[in-house]
C-alpha cells in the first residue's frame, strides 16, 4: 500500500513505513544524473544498459517498486531511441543495422535451440530454477518476433514471469535472466 506523501524531486510515492521500497537517496541521485545527463549538463553518460541494469537497496518507507521500475522502463528505451539516433547520426544507419542484426543473430541461435535445452540447468539440486516450458513459450514468441515480424514489445519481455521449480526440472534464472536483458536490449534498439 503506498502513502500519499512523495519524493518532491522524484515524485514516487512511499510504500508504508513498514513495507521495503526503494531507497529514496539512491532513486533521487541516479534519477538527477539521468535528467542531467539528457539536459547535456553532465558528460557523464547514463546509457540504455546501465538503466537496465540498476539495482536499488530496499528500505522501509521507500519508494514504491512499480513506480521507479516503471520509470525505468521509459528511461531505458528513451535512452535506446538515442542511443540509435546517435549512432545512425554518427557511423550511417548501415551502423546501425550491422549492430542490430549482430545481436540478433546471437540471440537467434539461442532462440533456435530445442525446447527443454535452451538454457542450462542450475548446479545445485534444490535451487529455484524456471519452468522450462514457460521460457520455452517466451522463446517462441521471441523467434516469431526476429523471423516473421510478429508484434512484441519490450514491455512484454521486462514483464515475463516463469512459474518456479526446483533444481535441474529448470532452467537457471540468471542465464535466461541475462539472455532476456539482451532481448530488451535488441527490441529497444529497433523500436
Amino acid at each position: 500500500m503506498a502513502r500519499a506523501e512523495s519524493g518532491a524531486a522524484a515524485g514516487f510515492e512511499r510504500v508504508d513505513r513498514g513495507e521495503l521500497g526503494y531507497s529514496p537517496k539512491q532513486v533521487e541521485k541516479f534519477m538527477e544524473a539521468a535528467r542531467a545527463y539528457l539536459r547535456g549538463s553532465s558528460s557523464e553518460p547514463i546509457t540504455s544498459h546501465h538503466v537496465r541494469t540498476i539495482a536499488f537497496d530496499a528500505v522501509r518507507g521507500g519508494y514504491d517498486a512499480g513506480q521507479v521500475d516503471a520509470a525505468l522502463d521509459r528511461l531505458e528505451d528513451a535512452l535506446a531511441r538515442r542511443e540509435r539516433d546517435e549512432l545512425i547520426d554518427r557511423e550511417g544507419e548501415d551502423a546501425w543495422l550491422h549492430e542490430v542484426g549482430y545481436l540478433a543473430g546471437i540471440l537467434r541461435n539461442r532462440l533456435l535451440r530445442p525446447d527443454g535445452d535452451r538454457f542450462r540447468r542450475p548446479s545445485k539440486n534444490g535451487a529455484p530454477s524456471y519452468h522450462r516450458g514457460d521460457v520455452d513459450a517466451l522463446c517462441h514468441r521471441l523467434l516469431d518476433y526476429l523471423e516473421h515480424d510478429a508484434t512484441m514489445s519490450a514491455d512484454e519481455v521486462r514483464t515475463a514471469v516463469f512459474r518456479t521449480v526446483a533444481g535441474r526440472e529448470g532452467y537457471e534464472e540468471t542465464q535466461v535472466d541475462a539472455f532476456l536483458d539482451r532481448c530488451v536490449e535488441l527490441i529497444a534498439k529497433i523500436a
